[in-house]
């Protein structure tokens, strides 16, 4: 009995990897440091999430007085919920440490510093986690430097 439970546990591990990326996010902004956040997630979210059905690309971080929260992130309902009520955009608690929460607290205190969520994934424990950026935003003229850089970097390897 005690094998095909570790067999079914090894299996349920298998289940395919879920990254959810914000692709906009290095070309919106210059990402200085990232944190590993936990997040608090209600059960059918869990579920949705291992469905891949989220979005982040419109979510950003603030600070309340207790730690992080993050606003704007959507994740779609899951239809075998039962009587559990589900709002897809409310807003999700994040869990870092003290000594993180301390950090990104000094850092935003600066001018031109916001929070950003980079990715949203699978821990090896089987935790949802999210990746949050401490970054900066960009001018005009840092995105134009960086799409010329990519045409040029495509055109490069297009000769190779």
């Amino acid at each position: 009995m005690f094998n095909e439970l570790k067999k079914k546990r090894e299996v349920s591990k298998k289940i395919k990897e879920v990254r959810i990326r914000n692709r906009k996010a290095s070309f919106e902004y210059f990402i200085e440091q990232e944190f590993d956040a936990g997040i608090v997630l209600t059960g059918p979210e869990v579920k949705s999430l291992r469905d891949g059905k989220a979005t982040i690309s419109e979510a950003y971080c603030f600070l309340t007085d207790t730690g992080i929260s993050i606003k704007g992130m959507h994740i779609a309902e899951f239809k075998n919920a039962g009587y559990v009520e589900q709002s897809p955009y409310r807003d999700r608690s994040l869990l870092l440490n003290k000594h993180e929460l301390k950090k990104l607290r000094n850092k935003m205190k600066d001018q031109g510093y916001t929070l950003i969520p980079l990715e949203l994934f699978f821990a090896e424990s089987g935790y949802a986690k999210i990746k949050i950026g401490l970054a900066r935003g960009k001018k005009n003229y840092d995105k134009r430097q960086d799409i010329k850089s990519k045409d040029v970097k495509r055109e490069m390897d297009r000769y190779r």
